[in-house]
């Protein structure tokens, strides 16, 4: 008989087992690289139970860093499965054990000693954990046995990283260790946020191709399914959110397809917001129609008028920053040129005293327009290698350079530079440094450079080592990448969980 079971079966045979009279211990984790300190944790956990259940985080919510898991939910499953202390294996269905702990009903929910001192807790997950199993007639269980790391051995012996990269953390791990970090993404809570810039909202229709068309050099699709994502200056809203103490937005809807209701539902209920609305045009909207099997994008249709906001509008958006900007500990702008950000509203901004971070990006329908070289007086910016070569038509002048030249245009003393695959360059004065890039597999990049300007802002406005922000940079984008068209932002505990495991 397999040890091996579904969860709903599984629960079956655990109340067989109670009304036997027997005491059931559950033990749930990840469990990648299956070691020691497991066997003896899973042994421990069997001396004070009659039986023991394991159950197996997911691969899809294994979120431990690039390249995790290293071993698949099976491989995983059958390792402990043959384990002699085990007795049944099962593999979670969601992303945490709150609702497998209500299912399954274990007398003890055991965890190892690591997991005492909730102040470590990142993800605040035990206490839940706890509550689920006293509510369903449980209790947390500590087992006391010798430790050991599955991420400090996976890092060491199994890491997905290129040498080159290895080498970078390696260094990295002597000047810098994970707890401080940490405490110093944690502290980001005591700033507040004013956001302004372009909503946009992102559609993904997914096609299945059927061929060139018999009357045309056309190729014809079959529509399968649409995702509508709040993607511009909403995502960096809804990815400051989970880092910030505050977030205050201001954005431009447009009346002829406002597209509020989705938007509502898609930003944080924390997000104070306030939405001015353009008499002529629509909100834009990015449609992306994909092939549904390969995710490759076949073509785009943009619907927006990108003419800048004048007039009463704009009056009433600089009226609404006098009386929010006292407030705020920095200001983001989020330009991307599709039309909020008029050039009175950069100027109130850039004479405001204010902390000021402005990236000005880039894309397919303001190309060659939207350069960040029109604002004069910034704190700090963040841009991708083509954001900064466009405005001096450098294609390939030394990246050096060419900071030095953006630096003297907008006096901006930070400047961080994401090269995609290569890295991201972090410059504070006249200072700077290469951090390389941790991600291992890419499902869309749409948005990484939304998440990696919102979290680093906060870190540069909280005046963190420069060496530091480019590596939270470079973890953020990590994640972000794995994200389908700003689903979800990157979330804090997510990033923390990623921060300590990759310095382990």
């Amino acid at each position: 008989m397999s040890k091996i079971l579904p969860l709903d079966e599984l629960a079956s045979v655990i109340a067989k087992h109670k009304a036997e009279g027997k005491r059931v211990a559950l033990c749930h984790g990840c469990f990648d690289l299956l070691h020691l300190g497991h066997m003896k944790h899973f042994e421990a956990a069997k001396k004070d139970a009659d039986v023991l259940i394991v159950t197996v985080t997911p691969d899809r919510f294994v979120n431990k860093g690039p390249g995790r898991p290293v071993f698949t939910e099976t491989l995983r499953m059958e390792a402990i499965a043959a384990l002699g202390a085990v007795d049944y294996v099962g593999l979670n269905k969601w992303e945490t054990a709150i609702e497998t702990i209500k299912l399954l009903k274990p007398d003890l929910y055991v965890k190892g000693q690591d997991y005492k001192d909730r102040s470590k807790d990142v993800t605040g997950m035990i206490a839940k954990e706890e509550a689920a199993a006293i509510e369903v007639g449980g209790k947390l269980h500590f087992t006391e046995e010798i430790q050991f790391s599955s991420s400090t051995l996976i890092n060491a012996h199994f890491s997905p990283l290129d040498d080159s990269v290895q080498s970078f953390l390696a260094g990295f791990r002597k000047r810098f260790d994970a707890d401080t970090i940490v405490a110093d993404l944690e502290s980001l809570k005591k700033l507040n946020v004013l956001v302004i810039g372009d909503t946009i909202i992102d559609e993904y229709h997914y096609c299945r191709p059927l061929g060139k068309s018999s009357k045309s050099p056309t190729i014809s699709s079959i529509l399968l399914r649409e995702e509508a994502y709040a993607g511009g200056v909403l995502a960096i809203a809804n990815h400051l959110e989970q880092f910030a103490g505050s977030v205050d937005l201001i954005t431009c809807l447009g009346a002829k397809d406002e597209r509020r209701e989705m938007i509502e539902e898609k930003l944080s209920p924390a997000i104070k917001r306030t939405y001015f609305v353009r008499p002529d045009g629509p909100t834009p909207i990015k449609r992306r129609y994909l092939d549904h099997y390969l995710s490759i994008k076949l073509f785009e249709v943009t619907f927006m008028n990108d003419e800048p906001v004048s007039g009463a509008l704009e009056a009433s958006i600089i009226a609404e920053l006098e009386k929010k900007l006292p407030a705020c500990d920095l200001v983001l702008v989020a330009d991307f040129g599709h039309g909020v950000m008029s050039p009175a509203i950069i100027d109130l901004l850039q004479k405001s005293g204010k902390y000021l971070v402005v990236n000005a990006q880039t894309n397919s329908n303001n190309y060659g327009f939207n350069y960040i070289t029109k604002y004069g007086r910034v704190d700090y910016i963040s841009i991708d290698e083509a954001e900064l070569r466009l405005p001096f038509g450098a294609k390939r002048e030394p990246l050096d350079g060419l900071i030095d030249k953006l630096q003297e245009i907008t006096h901006a003393n930070e400047v961080q530079i994401t090269l995609g695959q290569k890295g991201s360059i972090y410059r504070r004065g006249k200072s700077q440094s290469l951090t390389p890039a941790f991600a291992t597999r890419i499902k869309d990049s749409v948005g990484a450079g939304d998440a990696v300007l919102s979290v680093t802002a906060l870190c540069a406005k909280a005046g963190m080592d420069p060496a530091v922000i480019g590596f939270v940079g470079n973890c953020t984008g990590s994640l972000a990448v794995e994200i389908i068209g700003n689903e979800h932002p990157v979330y804090k505990k997510d990033l923390l969980k990623f921060v300590k495991h990759l310095l382990k």
